[in-house]
């Protein structure tokens, strides 16, 4: 197959730092290549994952994240560029509204956000014309009925990483400097169990700089650390090296990114028992699930006992880059076998579908 990736325009991909949509496509863009598909990545032009990249698109601005007008710009210049592809799958946001699309190419659209408030219409309305996917059970369940055609959960390379055995005797918190995200909480947690804290965050839109003058940083010092953002690289040292993830999101996550990589470190998981999380961690084995602070301190202290061994394995069996190129290899073939022409007669796809199943990469763990 002949496949267009569309990515948001505000991160390069792979992502220097902060960015997990845009590590999750380097990592599908990759594996779809290494399956013998031609991939043709919208991205910034700064972008280098090792595909067909669209030339003429705008240079990363992670300082304009969210702006719609940006986004849509973008996503226009993506549905002509990729006029030439068997599938689309976009994962933008502005992509799933933009109704100038190629309607001869199935288009397949990722949900990386909550199916909330204006975004609940926005997807309903998408789903009518487009594949939806969801990126965990929980997203699904809160979607408009009918809406989700699958459910694929994000995958890591896990060579990529590497295995630690967290002698750091740290926990860590990594993610933005957001109280959704749980920054304060985990700095109580780690304090009420008697552990020094880490902080990796993002921190560059003015709001996080205000919650981080204001909340974050008088509770700085004592064992609480903020090391700034970090790259790829340091993030995985930093996990490799700590006892434990400290996670204690306030909101219902679609999907914890930072929960997978750290498993894949070896690190156990301590986190709140909202949205993606019960799918993730596996509580007693990969780590611990808590509502309260007290409750995350309490799994704090007893996360050493936890096997690192079967934290990576988890990963390896159940969010391999392997399993989840191999569910949207699936979801694609599938699309392009049900094609039908407008009269409703069947559409004869080219001879090389017909030899799509023998493309699909096996996943190297797990049923």
């Amino acid at each position: 197959m002949r496949i267009g990736l569309i990515a948001p325009p505000w991160i390069p991909v792979p992502p220097p730092a902060y960015g997990g949509i845009e590590a999750v496509m380097d990592v599908l863009a990759r594996g779809l290549s290494a399956a013998d598909h031609e991939v043709v990545l919208v991205a910034s032009s700064d972008s280098r994952c090792p595909v067909e990249l669209v030339p003429g698109t705008a240079i990363s601005n992670a300082g304009s994240v969210g702006s719609c007008a940006d986004e849509l710009r973008h996503a226009i210049l993506a549905y002509k560029a990729l006029s030439d592809v068997d599938v689309i799958h976009d994962n933008t946001l502005a992509g799933a509204f933009y109704r100038r699309r190629p309607s001869e190419i199935p288009v397949v659209v990722t949900a990386h956000g909550p199916f909330s408030g204006a975004l609940r219409s926005v997807y309903q309305d998408c789903a009518r014309d487009a594949s939806l996917i969801a990126i965990s059970h929980h997203q699904a369940r809160t979607a408009p009925k009918g809406s989700v055609t699958r459910t694929i959960h994000h995958g890591i390379d896990t060579t990529r990483i590497g295995w630690g055995q967290g002698h750091g005797g740290y926990a860590c918190f990594l993610g933005r400097m957001d109280p959704a995200k749980g920054v304060k909480e985990a700095i109580e947690v780690a304090r009420l169990a008697g552990m020094p804290l880490r902080i990796a965050a993002k921190m560059r839109t003015v709001a996080e700089h205000e919650y981080f003058d204001t909340v974050v940083r008088p509770l700085l010092g004592a064992g609480i650390e903020y090391v700034g953002e970090v790259n790829a690289e340091e993030k995985y040292q930093l996990l490799r090296e700590a006892v434990a993830l400290l996670n204690p999101i306030q909101w219902d996550e679609p999907f914890g990114m930072v929960m997978i990589e750290s498993l894949s470190a070896g690190t156990p998981v301590i986190a709140t028992s909202r949205g993606s999380a019960p799918e993730i961690v596996q509580e007693g084995v990969t780590g611990h699930l808590r509502t309260t602070i007290t409750g995350l301190a309490a799994a704090l202290e007893s996360a050493p006992a936890l096997n690192r061994t079967i934290c990576r394995a988890s990963v390896e069996a159940r969010f391999s880059a392997e399993r989840m190129v191999q569910k949207h290899l699936t979801l694609y073939g599938d699309l392009l076998r049900s094609r039908t022409l407008p009269n409703g007669a069947s559409l004869t796809l080219p001879a090389a579908m017909a030899v799509v199943q023998d493309t699909v990469v096996e996943p190297r763990y797990g049923p």
